[in-house]
């Protein structure tokens, strides 16, 4: 079975539970991206696919083979590690040349290799450079270009660009896509930060305490997050939440508002959910206008073509995001709650309710 396979994965530190029961597969040339907060396995993951963590039950299969139990030697995996772990006396060609010799490849494969993936991350005038005299952004290049001449069958990225600077970052996100989609490898990227997961993942793969809460394409989980904590962590700015309670098909908010939303139904009266709604499923509307709650203005940060404004309400604070050429709301105005665009979740579980 080609692609990468992860079936019924444990890992205990101790009595410390980090990964459990972490099952999902790639095929050929799917860019996979992990995302969630510190602590929630993520990491630990994928030193256990790099082979650098043993696992104390279940399956990782390669390629067609097995490889649980195989040395981050034997598995055909490459990694790109955070602080990008360049040799400081050894010239760049020396840097991305160094497993080829250690593996006793050919003089003229190896020149033949790094020219190839120097072409491709156009750094061929650095080849005789040392890291000392490159940038961050080029360091990293390197490290990726180390990886890439191996020609492995997996591509691991350990958080690689969180010691660049945002326009970098921007950059290399791009080389990144570009690079995969030309060697049509497995990559598996681990980050904390959402818009690199979304603009790179072909699948997301959202985690929390070990265990993967949601996973699919990236918009999919945007707009159709399985729980609460997904919801309000995948996303920029996250999504509002204002807690509420059921009355037949209708959500009641602390002001009395009724949202209705039919799935509601199959839930007991009375009992107690939160209504989710994205920052920019938010309009402006009159003060008492219908489907709406009364906000104040709290702080406004401007983002260039669209501003943030933050609102107190008497339902909590709510967050919306509007065109920066819109007139700036008044001190206090409506804000609009577009029932379809509603998510609602129940405040006992943090599931969605359909």
């Amino acid at each position: 079975m080609q692609g990468l396979h992860l079936s019924n994965i444990h890992k205990s530190f101790g009595a410390t539970r980090v990964l459990e029961d972490v099952s999902f597969s790639a095929d050929p040339g799917c860019f996979v991206v992990i995302v969630g907060p510190s602590g929630c396995g993520k990491t630990t993951l994928l030193r256990a696919l790099a082979g650098l963590e043993a696992v104390d039950a279940g399956e990782i299969a390669l390629a067609g083979r097995t490889i649980t139990d195989l040395s981050p030697a034997a598995r055909n995996i490459a990694m790109v590690f955070q602080n990008y772990a360049l040799y400081p006396t050894k010239t760049v060609r020396q840097n991305i040349g160094f497993g080829l010799r250690q593996r006793k490849t050919a003089r003229a494969e190896i020149d033949r290799r790094i020219a190839e993936v120097a072409n491709t991350l156009q750094m061929a005038h650095l080849l005789d450079r040392r890291p000392s005299q490159l940038s961050g952004g080029q360091r990293q290049r390197v490290a990726i270009g180390r990886a890439m001449v191996r020609d492995p069958a997996l591509f691991l990225f350990d958080e690689p660009l969180s010691n660049l600077d945002a326009a970098l970052r921007n950059d290399l996100r791009i080389e990144i896509k570009r690079i995969h989609r030309q060697m049509e490898t497995i990559s598996v990227f681990v980050t904390h930060d959402q818009l690199e997961a979304m603009s790179l993942a072909d699948i997301l793969v959202v985690m929390r305490d070990g265990r993967i809460e949601q996973m699919g394409p990236p918009y999919d989980v945007f707009r159709n997050p399985a729980t609460r904590f997904v919801a309000g962590f995948i996303g920029t700015p996250a999504m509002n939440f204002l807690p509420a309670r059921v009355d037949g098909a209708e959500a009641v908010l602390s002001t009395g508002l009724r949202i209705r939303l039919p799935a509601l139904q199959r839930l007991a009266s009375g009992t107690l959910i939160d209504i989710g709604i994205r920052p920019d499923d938010l309009a402006l509307c009159d003060k008492g206008a219908d489907n709406s709650i009364l906000g104040r203005v709290d702080v406004i940060q401007e983002l260039g073509t669209t501003r943030l404004v933050s609102f107190l309400t008497d339902c909590g604070p709510v967050s919306m995001v509007q065109p920066a050429a819109d007139q700036r709301p008044e001190s206090e105005t409506g804000l609009r709650l577009i029932s379809d665009s509603c998510k609602a979740f129940l405040q006992e579980t943090g599931e969605v309710i359909n």
